[in-house]
């Protein structure tokens, strides 16, 4: 009971000597700590306040062309995580009952046509083969519903003039193809909005820039800030290690950040810093309205296995599951 009381007390001396430290003239934005009225009179005078000061920011609002672009692709990847969770139930429910997974033809992608129609006579009980014909003819319904966005994403580009150009100026970047051009359109918006002397600021709007923690002559930096988009950030990630394999350029700028750090880190810090390098040579294009042009003469040996992270890439996959797209959607 006494330990209660001193901490009772304890409270009230720092809830009094808080109150008084409050001054109400020192109104800010932001309520301050201890201020309980909230009416829109009050909210009204610091808006009008910060208004006033310059403090308020104004944003962008997307034209219609890019709002439709951005649903587009969101539904496409939406489809994509939903393909990828029916593989992972059928592989799932194989491995629960000890069946094993057919083996693919050499050279064909893991999930083609052939495979999955080895998973249609798989010999299995009743219960189980009633649970993986519904998985089955949720994967085929998903298929079909990603072919349909695809050729929807891909027809409404076409019909813009400004879309299909702006995607002919990005898909000639090393790395960077059909999947990630217009999902980088639908975030960056139209490349009038691009400003000069900021090329910096698509970086961080992307969440590939560093954090950072300093305080007088000490200056820490630390990971990524991973804001914006995740999942373009991720496709631009998978998009460098392609760039890598066919620009020298990069190849030798990823070898140079490898080396400065241990064995462990060094593989992602240096993808992570070449996707960065991506993004200025996407304001590049976008800005100038030009495509880009590669640099063969740069003399780079080709990477090693153990200059390479052991993750599977996605731009590999993707071209493997085109081969088996019909011709309209390609």
């Amino acid at each position: 009971m006494f330990r209660r009381i001193i901490r009772h007390k304890a409270r009230r001396e720092h809830h009094e000597q808080t109150s008084q430290a409050l001054h109400p003239g020192r109104e800010g934005f932001h309520s301050a700590p201890g201020q309980r009225v909230k009416t829109n009179r009050l909210d009204s005078k610091k808006i009008t306040e910060a208004l006033r000061a310059g403090q308020l920011k104004s944003i962008h609002v997307p034209s219609p062309t890019y709002r439709h672009l951005r649903h587009l692709t969101k539904i496409r990847d939406l489809v994509v995580r939903q393909i990828a969770g029916s593989k992972c139930r059928i592989k799932a429910l194989l491995l629960f009952e000890g069946i094993p997974f057919p083996e693919a033809a050499p050279k064909s992608h893991h999930w083609s046509r052939s495979v999955i129609a080895q998973l249609h006579p798989l010999p299995c009980s009743g219960a189980v083969r009633f649970r993986l014909d519904r998985l089955l003819e949720a994967l085929d319904f998903q298929r079909q519903q990603y072919l349909k966005i695809t050729r929807e994403l891909r027809n409404f580009c076409r019909q813009d003039p400004e879309l299909n150009r702006c995607l002919s100026y990005l898909t000639s970047l090393p790395g960077i193809g059909q999947i990630v051009a217009p999902h980088l359109l639908a975030r960056i918006g139209p490349w009038q909005n691009l400003q000069e002397h900021r090329v910096h600021e698509l970086a961080a709007f992307l969440g590939l820039v560093p954090t950072e923690h300093s305080t007088g002559d000490r200056v820490h930096r630390g990971s990524i800030t991973r804001g914006g988009d995740g999942r373009l950030r991720s496709k631009l990630i998978q998009s460098a290690w392609m760039a890598i394999r066919q620009d020298p350029e990069l190849r030798e700028f990823y070898r140079s950040v490898y080396r400065r750090h241990p064995q462990h880190l060094a593989a992602r810090k240096a993808i992570v810093a070449v996707a960065r390098k991506l993004t200025t040579r996407i304001f590049a294009v976008l800005k100038e309205q030009r495509p880009f042009v590669l640099r063969p003469q740069i003399h780079s040996r080709p990477l090693l296995p153990g200059e390479i992270g052991p993750r599977e890439r996605l731009d590999a996959s993707q071209k493997e599951e085109e081969r088996d797209l019909p011709s309209f959607v390609r």
